[in-house]
């Protein structure tokens, strides 16, 4: 039976899971590539490059883990974009280019509707305005049995979180301290949703924890 999962979602120590500041320049926010040092090494990133990278260790392991086995994928608004409110037009059709790295449907929550864009390499990216409930539903009808991966950003992580609807999550600690931004945790209460630790394992870049209903 197919998973609704959070996985490879990078944090600081301090629970943050992007910086201040998102724009063009800075998809990530002020300081948020200093979350996924661990990530960048590894063949999954770097093959989104056509280039080779780590293959061995927990890092790669992870990094593996979080990007394969997913029949569909759930993103926020400004996971796909620096456009707020109405699209201006038809021009922005996401960060990566041609060929994204999803390879399956993709659901981006909004609340302005837009046509569905077909993008090279099996990623389709669908626009809905109903809800997280009514994305759920379509990335599960699309899916064809596989798992779902919400891929973020925080606010509609903490969003599938609250409504009781995520079966697993692995977060990857990185030891940055943010100070400020997307704060993951405040207001959350994973053990009364039902979630303990199943694994965890430490690198030198992130400690990985796999949290499971």
């Amino acid at each position: 039976m197919s998973k609704v999962r959070v996985a490879g979602f990078s944090l600081s120590i301090d629970g943050f899971g992007a910086g201040l500041e998102q724009s063009l320049n800075d998809p990530l926010g002020k300081r948020g590539p200093e979350l996924f040092e661990w990530f960048f090494p590894t063949r999954t990133f770097q093959a989104m490059f056509g280039k080779e990278g780590e293959t061995e260790g927990a890092d790669a392991k992870y990094a593996a883990s979080a990007n394969t086995g997913f029949g569909a994928f759930i993103l926020g608004r400004n996971m796909f974009g620096p456009i707020r409110g109405d699209w201006p037009d038809e021009n922005w059709k996401g960060w990566w280019g041609d060929n994204p790295p999803y390879h399956a449907p993709t659901f981006i929550l909004t609340h302005y509707p837009r046509e569905p864009i077909v993008m090279e390499g099996g990623t389709t990216f669908y626009f809905v305005t109903g809800g997280i409930e009514e994305a759920l539903s379509q990335a599960k009808a699309a899916a064809g049995g596989k798992d779902i991966k919400i891929g973020g950003g925080v606010s509609t992580v903490r969003q599938y979180l609250q409504a009781g609807l995520v079966d697993e999550i692995h977060y990857a600690i990185s030891p940055v301290m943010l100070g400020k931004g997307e704060a993951m945790f405040a207001g959350i209460d994973l053990p009364s949703l039902g979630f303990r630790v199943v694994a965890h394992e430490a690198t030198e870049k992130a400690t990985h924890i796999v949290l499971s209903k």
